[in-house]
């Protein structure tokens, strides 16, 4: 493939951080400012930051990034090395277009790149990561998840970039509603009110009895949703039963009034981490500020929200936005096993300084002292870098009801499946999340929602074969 061809589907179908709500009110495409890799909460975005990224930074490591998780890692580094590193956090949409030109006019700046799973094959086909292996990877091969270490890997087994974290999924909850409507806040006797769809709208209900809503928004179960099937497979689309089982959840969520109209990654879905928000009216494009002003100083209801569906980074989302609501949540299983995300951490095969990137790669991936550091100051991300996992694997996190949360994702983690990601799963979703926001809005029917959505897919990718 053509790297053209590859950089043009890594802009069209891979963006990272975009756990696009399942048909939002506004755009999917406003969701591409959410998160992935590490923290949707913590990414400290910049539209100006990288606009002159080819003057020469002397001797610092240049880092172009989509959150600030890797600022940190940056200080931390300062801190420990005496070097310092130029860390330039890009906005999620703007990120493929700029690695691109810098790499295409052969930049030596940045030196590092980072990319969650869906960006990273992309990336390996248009030769734009260095080989670690000539630093001696592989010596480092025991030490990561097996799934993370082989994802960092291309098609030849040449390792070409790291992640810090395992990024399992599960369900955050607030235990002090638990116990009120519930009569527990046991993550075991929990995780059975999301056993499947149908027990999740039976729970949203009970929920609803009582005031509170059992999500912000009706996209809190997209994760799970992508973990039955790839979206495509040996050039043919894929839409299976249980992505259908999905949509139908989304609309019955919508209809059903079961949420307060929050929708993913906007201000008042992080807001409801802390409590209590008012219900929006559906529709509303809680983007536009005024709209949002607008809707809650005529909203009627206000509510409490009672779980998200999140990977573990989603640890670093509730630390920046529970506020008065810390201590009181707990995780739980999902209705599958799911995972998503993760920040892989390469080295631009243009960079001149690649010894020098090597040495802060291992900082952040392979060096226990630092592993240490950020499950401290994460509050529970879990980490790739198993003798730490092992280490904490009993640890009980204050923050979570006392779960030993690494335990728990650690055996998460073993289900998961990185053939069902693929360099589609960006755009696709985005089209199907359109096509759930025309069934639940009654702008369409299922029928021909569905066949819109097909004749997206043919239009976007006539390579792939569509079966209707």
């Amino acid at each position: 493939m053509k790297m053209k061809k590859v950089i043009a589907l890594a802009l069209t179908g891979v963006m990272a951080m975009s756990m696009a709500a399942c048909g939002g009110s506004g755009s999917t495409a406003k969701s591409e400012s959410a998160s992935s890799a590490s923290s949707a909460a913590s990414a400290s975005t910049s539209k100006d930051a990288a606009k002159d990224d080819s003057k020469d930074s002397g001797d610092k490591l240049v880092i172009w990034t989509l959150t600030k998780d890797l600022q940190s890692f940056a200080d931390r580094y300062k801190e420990k090395t005496g070097k310092e590193c130029e860390v330039v956090i890009v906005e999620p949409g703007d990120y493929p277009t700029k690695i691109q030109a810098a790499f295409q006019s052969g930049e030596a700046e940045p030196d590092i790149i980072v990319g969650e799973p869906k960006m990273l094959d992309t990336y390996y086909e248009a030769g734009m990561l260095a080989d670690l292996d000539q630093f001696g990877a592989q010596d480092y091969a025991d030490k990561i998840v097996d799934y993370v270490w082989k994802k960092g890997q291309d098609a030849d087994g040449v390792q070409r970039a790291i992640s810090y974290q395992i990024t399992p999924a599960g369900i955050y909850y607030r235990r002090d509603i638990a116990k009120e409507v519930f009569g527990t806040d046991d993550p075991e006797e929990i995780g059975k009110l999301y056993a499947d769809y149908d027990t999740v709208l039976d729970t949203a209900q009970k929920l609803k009895d009582k005031g509170y809503r059992i999500f912000a928004s009706d996209g809190e179960m997209k994760v799970f949703s992508d973990s039955k099937e790839a979206w495509v497979k040996d050039g043919v689309l894929q839409v299976g039963q249980s992505r259908m089982d999905y949509m139908d959840l989304c609309v019955k969520l919508y209809q059903g009034n079961f949420t307060a109209f929050a929708d993913q990654w906007t201000a008042p879905w992080y807001t409801a981490m802390a409590g209590e928000i008012p219900v929006y009216e559906a529709g509303t494009d809680l983007w536009n500020d005024d709209e949002r002003a607008k809707a809650e100083k005529n909203a009627t209801e206000t509510t409490q929200v009672f779980s998200y569906g999140l990977p573990s980074w989603g640890v670093l989302t509730m630390r920046d936005n529970y506020k008065e609501t810390e201590g009181k949540w707990g995780v739980c299983k999902g209705p599958s096993s799911a995972f998503d995300g993760g920040t892989y951490i390469g080295i631009s095969e243009n960079s001149n300084r690649k010894e020098a990137a090597w040495d802060f790669i291992k900082f952040c991936t392979l060096t226990e002292d630092t592993m240490e550091w950020w499950l401290d100051v994460s509050k529970g991300d879990a980490v790739s870098y198993i003798p730490t996992l092992e280490k904490h694997k009993d640890d009980e996190n204050a923050t979570y009801g006392n779960e030993k949360l690494y335990a728990f994702w650690q055996e998460q983690a073993q289900n998961i499946d990185l053939s069902l990601v693929t360099p589609y799963d960006q755009a696709i979703g985005d089209a199907w999340a359109n096509a759930i926001t025309s069934i639940k809005t009654e702008q369409s029917s299922k029928e021909d929602a569905i066949s819109a959505f097909y004749d997206e897919i043919e239009s976007t990718y006539p390579e792939l074969t569509v079966n209707r």
